[in-house]
């Protein structure tokens, strides 16, 4: 499936099952998009896998 009809679709259920009007979709992040989603089917967030010492890793490598 291309982008286009993806994120066509995607936009869909987020107007309809959320009630986003188009601009409120494109501003989200997909990972705020599925954050959403999998909390309006009762499941849990995947755990994000970024721990204290990975975090200081980071900005250790990018200060900026």
């Amino acid at each position: 499936m291309s982008f286009f009809r993806t994120a066509a679709r995607l936009a869909g259920v987020a107007g309809w099952l959320l009630g986003w009007r188009p601009d409120e979709f494109w501003r989200s992040t997909p990972a705020e998009l599925e954050g959403v989603l999998r909390a309006a089917r009762g499941e849990e967030a995947p755990d994000a896998g970024v721990d204290r010492a990975e975090l200081d890793r980071l900005r250790a490598a990018m200060p900026d």
